[in-house]
């Protein structure tokens, strides 16, 4: 007979104990048992889902490379997800929204501003030339990212050449590249206008992110009422509706002429370093706290369902 558990987490590699054992905590109050799935004993974990000896209610996936097929974890998370184990979110989901290059036409298309762009599938990237509305589509200089890049991995922010896709490709081999117009937020008060949001299961939670330092802050009431920031929430809870995303956050900007841009679309593996950790780059404890609360209040949603 398998073992069954309620709750278990693949472990996230650049986080601290603060948001496990938050998890750990609300899993305990609702009387739901809990395992972290560590890089250690990954493999075992797999080896003995694979025999059906394991078996979990619900898996929330902090840690799996989309874009690598044979990683242990993206393994994982895919045998769960066949074997009606509710993942926080499901494989194929998470793949289509995570995919820049596919989501980028969806977001035009529903009305969601985002940087122009030009996608260069890899086969062409070789000897690729922008034509001369492409180039002043994206301006000079110009952005570069891999479709399924994160963590700024083969991203090149002074582009000014075609060429410059080699040094992405060289750091990231990725089927298709983003060719982009670099947004410069606008300051308000002296703090660049550039954030980012999570969106949990319904709940959102707005930040100041300073793109320049990585420095965290929370979005005040009084901040919100003041900048007109409540359209951050409103694009997130689009973003959710059209990708069926429940745990995500996305970057955005505004621009100096008060457009809200989404830089980065949906990061599904969210950095939760707390702010108490690393001061200088960490999230705020209570947005990390509320999100813990929040993916296991939906745990037990789904696993009484």
């Amino acid at each position: 007979m398998a073992r069954t558990y309620d709750v278990v987490m693949t472990h996230q590699l650049d986080a601290d104990d603060f948001f496990i054992q938050r998890v750990q905590q609300h899993c305990a109050e609702a009387r739901l048992n809990f395992f972290l799935i560590e890089p250690l004993w990954v493999e075992a974990f797999l080896q003995n889902l694979v025999l059906g000896r394991v078996w979990a209610r619900v898996l929330l996936n902090m840690h799996s490379e989309h874009h690598q097929p044979d990683d242990v974890f993206h393994r994982l998370i895919r045998l769960a997800a066949t074997r009606n184990t509710q993942v926080i979110d499901p494989p194929d989901t998470a793949l289509a929204a995570f995919d820049k290059a596919k989501l980028h036409p969806q977001l035009i298309a529903a009305g969601i501003h985002v940087p122009p762009s030009v996608i260069v599938p890899r086969e062409k990237v070789e000897g690729f030339k922008m034509t001369e509305s492409e180039r002043a589509m994206v301006g000079n200089p110009f952005v570069i990212k891999p479709s399924m890049g994160y963590g700024r991995r083969g991203l090149v922010l002074q582009a000014t050449d075609e060429a410059d896709m080699g040094k992405s490709v060289s750091a990231w081999p990725n089927s298709h590249y983003l060719l982009q117009r670099k947004i410069t937020p606008r300051n308000l008060d002296d703090i660049p206008a550039y954030f980012r949001v999570y969106f949990v299961f319904g709940n959102v939670w707005s930040c100041w992110w300073n793109c320049f330092t990585d420095a965290y802050r929370r979005v005040t009431p009084e901040e919100t009422e003041q900048y007109g920031l409540a359209k951050l929430e409103e694009i997130v809870r689009k973003i959710a509706a059209l990708t069926g995303m429940n745990f995500f956050s996305s970057e955005i900007a505004v621009s100096d002429f008060n457009e809200f841009i989404v830089i980065d679309y949906v990061n599904d593996q969210c950095h939760l370093l707390t702010q108490s950790v690393n001061p200088a780059m960490g999230v705020p404890d209570e947005v990390v706290a509320g999100i813990a609360r929040r993916l296991v209040e939906a745990a037990v949603n789904m696993i009484r369902k």
